[in-house]
């Protein structure tokens, strides 16, 4: 399983890379990356692009022996103690910000972890999800995004979308803000409570599944006209990114104590970001509308 999970997400990563490559007009600067403890990644960053300001895809593939902070970080109720510590871990990570405000930033991340050998009952998990992020927003494109990833569960017995989407609400809760990061996707962990081969089939299909959700997007809106408050508002909703990626993300703080790559893992951060002192907007505007939607998150696939 280690292996058949390596060679996915290399191969997602270089499918991923080769449809942003044609979109974006550049090439990626790609950094291959050893970890002192074990391991290492493959990174890939698009910057100053046509299209993304920043946009990075990541694999990595980390062995070794976790400190008990690393395994706090973790979250999920695992439990990890004495030679428990002892770990494997690969996945795929990736964060697109466009340029134009009226296109979503999104983001995905599948990935799975062993503990000891991986052969006792619960030692061994899956985990990831994707979710999207706009600065403005189009139902149509929040229907379709969902969508995908609704029909990619439904091909699975072990998944459940409505779960998963509830998950991704609560976990992507900008918690000293009131608001969610953006207006969710999926997000799961843990999962292994099926054979092993169909936990990868599921997480396989949801990594292929992310360039079908996101690229009708990003052509519908990579072109559309903006103005420089539009630009300003972007900017202030990428503040908010970062701050869930440094105050809540479990992923950012696993890499930092597992001594992981610093610009691998803080790749997600935008290029570009503001913070305004007690900014307000207009009742009743489009960006109020959005944030309604953050504040109280919606079902999009309702009838």
């Amino acid at each position: 399983m280690r292996q058949s999970m390596i060679d996915m997400v290399h191969e997602i990563q270089d499918e991923i890379c080769d449809a942003l490559q044609q979109i974006d007009g550049v090439d990626y600067r790609q950094d291959e990356w050893l970890r002192e403890e074990g391991g290492g990644g493959r990174s890939r960053v698009f910057s100053d692009g046509l299209v993304f300001e920043k946009a990075g895809v990541n694999v990595s593939v980390v062995y070794g022996t976790l400190s008990q902070e690393a395994a706090q970080s973790m979250g999920g109720g695992h439990e990890l103690k004495g030679k428990d510590l002892d770990f494997f871990a690969t996945g795929i990570s990736l964060v697109l910000h466009p340029r134009n405000p009226m296109a979503p930033t999104v983001h995905a991340n599948y990935r799975y972890f062993e503990r000891g050998d991986g052969e006792k009952d619960g030692s061994w998990w899956f985990g990831g999800g994707a979710d999207l992020t706009p600065s403005y927003l189009f139902e149509e494109d929040a229907k379709h995004f969902h969508a995908v990833l609704k029909e990619t569960c439904d091909l699975h017995e072990l998944a459940d979308y409505d779960i998963y989407k509830k998950w991704c609400d609560d976990y992507f809760d900008i918690k000293h803000r009131g608001e969610r990061r953006g207006i969710g996707g999926i997000f799961f962990d843990d999962v292994n409570g099926a054979p092993k081969a169909d936990c990868f089939k599921f997480v396989s299909d949801c990594a292929k599944a992310f360039l079908p959700s996101y690229l009708p997007i990003l052509e519908r809106r990579r072109n559309l006209p903006f103005t420089e408050e539009q630009k300003e508002w972007q900017q202030i909703r990428r503040g908010r990114y970062v701050e869930f990626n440094l105050v809540y993300d479990r992923g950012t703080k696993f890499g930092l104590t597992t001594n992981g790559r610093i610009e691998s893992i803080l790749m997600s951060l935008p290029l570009t970001s503001r913070w305004e002192y007690c900014h307000e907007v207009e009742a009743g505007s489009e960006e109020d509308r959005l944030l309604q939607i953050l504040r109280e998150p919606k079902d999009w696939l309702a009838d």
